[in-house]
């Protein structure tokens, strides 16, 4: 049976050029089901799933937006449209994959419908907008964005070219089949560079228990994917032992996951363990980017990309008291490690963050505020590194997760 593939577009707008992607898509041999999002025109061809549809299913009349002429307003509402309706067919099975088109407008609506949609189906945008900042379009989800160099506004050799490329990618993605693989119980888990060989041993010891694990880069997005995954029931147990974006939404580094890190693996009443990894730094982007008020203090050159800054004691307080805050609402097994030679790579003694009396006002802190009660406190005499902490995570970890079963 042949695939369908969702197209969302304005059809007043873009019409012509959605009608080549069409084509071009069925050409194929691929099912199409085009949504109308255009508000102000008529739409080019008829599509199968009117503009007014998807108005109402956004909370507003077409006739509303159009005597309203706010461009804003519409997007918003035409987004939300998109997005109840593209749920409303993935429930009924009516798609395989989607693809979106157009400016910043077009984009906006496209990725507000896409971010709804669950991690592996595919998703791809052709945007003016993809060679710039695309995080509030891609969010957390696999959103493919396609640079369409020129505006995506008719059709020419350039257009024509990257439109037909689009057509092939997105007609891969759907038609492309999994091999088989034997599905293992998932384990989530955070990493840096400066943790990467804790997490390297965490992993092996979980693959070799019949694990399957996934880590995620604890750069504020990755946080953010870690958190929502753990949301939608992916795991049997996490490795949190990345920490570090709670010192970048504190201090105000670049690379915040926001405040409700930490919340989910909690909520979700999962085994976790949990360190405290990288909480002696702040990141921020190439060193000419470094806010003034910081030049006085200890910076790192990581990279040409990356200038870090070493936390201070009263940050680091401040740092384990929000950990042991937030671990404390948790409704299942939790352990916290604590490593105390050194919570990084470059936090170990010769080593350009080696500060101990910031470590011990964050080791004083998460004394101070956690509930042991609820979370179990485990100090380990060594750095975060040593193959011994990761053995001892793994363990407990696996442990909690046998408990459980």
């Amino acid at each position: 049976m042949s695939k369908t593939v969702l197209l969302i577009g304005t059809l007043d707008t873009k019409g012509r050029e959605y009608a080549y992607l069409r084509d071009l898509i069925q050409g194929r041999g691929l099912n199409t089901f085009v949504l109308d999002c255009g508000v102000l025109g008529e739409p080019v061809f008829a599509p199968d799933s009117p503009a007014a549809r998807t108005a109402e299913a956004g909370g507003e009349s077409l006739a509303q937006l159009r005597e309203k002429r706010d461009r804003g307003h519409a997007l918003e509402i035409m987004g939300l449209g998109a997005r109840a309706i593209a749920l409303d067919l993935l429930a009924q099975g009516k798609f395989d994959g989607v693809i979106a088109m157009g400016g910043s407008g077009g984009t906006s609506i496209g990725s507000t419908a896409m971010q709804a949609l669950p991690v592996g189906m595919p998703k791809l945008i052709v945007s003016t907008m993809a060679s710039g900042n695309v995080a509030p379009y891609v969010d957390v989800k696999d959103i493919t964005m396609m640079h369409s160099v020129v505006d995506v506004s008719g059709l020419n050799r350039i257009s024509r070219r990257i439109f037909a490329n689009a057509a092939g990618a997105i007609g891969g993605m759907v038609e492309q089949e999994m091999p088989k693989v034997e599905d293992k119980p998932l384990i989530g888990a955070t990493m840096f560079g400066v943790t990467t060989p804790c997490l390297d041993r965490v992993r092996e010891r979980m693959e070799a228990a019949g694990y399957e694990v996934l880590i995620f880069h604890a750069v504020g997005s990755g946080g953010r994917s870690f958190e929502a995954l753990i949301a939608g029931g992916y795991f049997s147990g996490v490795a949190d032992v990345t920490t570090t974006e709670w010192c970048d939404e504190l201090v105000g580094g670049v690379l915040s996951a926001g405040p409700e890190r930490l919340d989910a693996a909690g909520r979700a009443g999962i085994p976790q363990i949990v360190s405290l990894g990288a909480l002696d730094m702040v990141n921020f982007g190439p060193r000419d980017t470094l806010p003034p008020q910081y030049e006085s203090r200890n910076i790192y050159v990581h990279n040409p990309q990356v200038t870090l800054m070493r936390t201070t004691p009263e940050e680091t307080a401040k740092l384990g008291e929000i950990i042991a805050k937030k671990l404390n609402a948790t409704t299942g097994p939790t352990a916290l490690f604590v490593p105390l030679k050194g919570v990084s790579a470059i936090d170990v003694e010769g080593m350009p963050f080696y500060d101990p009396a910031a470590d011990t006002a964050l080791f004083e802190a998460i004394r101070k505020h956690l509930d042991r009660s609820k979370v179990e406190l485990i100090e380990l005499d060594m750095p975060i590194n040593d193959p011994r902490f990761a053995d001892a995570m793994a363990d407990r970890l696996q442990s909690m997760i046998t408990a459980r079963a």
